[in-house]
């Protein structure tokens, strides 16, 4: 187990190392939604190119995705995760991506499709309102 300062470390490193991004909608054209659950579509346009270029500005990329939860059903045998991977490997960014995590990881940078940019509580409620 890491001691505080350790953690700490790490922590600070990957905050200003890792670029956080979505993969369905960002990355994957996702086009059907949920569908079947698996990896069906493919890149949008330039996010491939984009992936690249993040990669050699020196970041560390790092893919969340709901389709890395454990309670989402295995299709042919394999997790959400699994089949991220195989897509990226297909596309022949695999080596471009550090990991593919379900949860929100530490990172610098988030970019997201259903993303809000918090800047104060008056107008997110604004815009919470506005959804509802």
């Amino acid at each position: 187990m890491l001691t505080v300062k350790e953690f700490n470390a790490k922590q600070k490193i990957e905050n200003k190392k890792n670029i956080a991004i979505d993969f369905d909608g960002v990355i994957h054209k996702c086009s059907k939604g949920y569908h079947d659950g698996t990896v069906y579509d493919e890149p949008l346009v330039g996010a491939l190119e984009s992936l690249r270029e993040i990669k050699n500005m020196g970041f560390n990329i790092v893919i969340f995705s709901c389709k890395s939860r454990s309670d989402r059903p295995l299709v042919d045998g394999k997790n959400g995760t699994q089949m991220i991977w195989d897509w990226f490997t297909k596309y022949g960014v695999d080596h471009l991506i550090s990991d593919v995590v379900t949860e929100k990881p530490r990172a610098i940078c988030f970019i997201d499709d259903k993303g809000y940019r918090f800047e104060n509580w008056i107008d997110t409620i604004s815009f919470v309102q506005k959804l509802a």
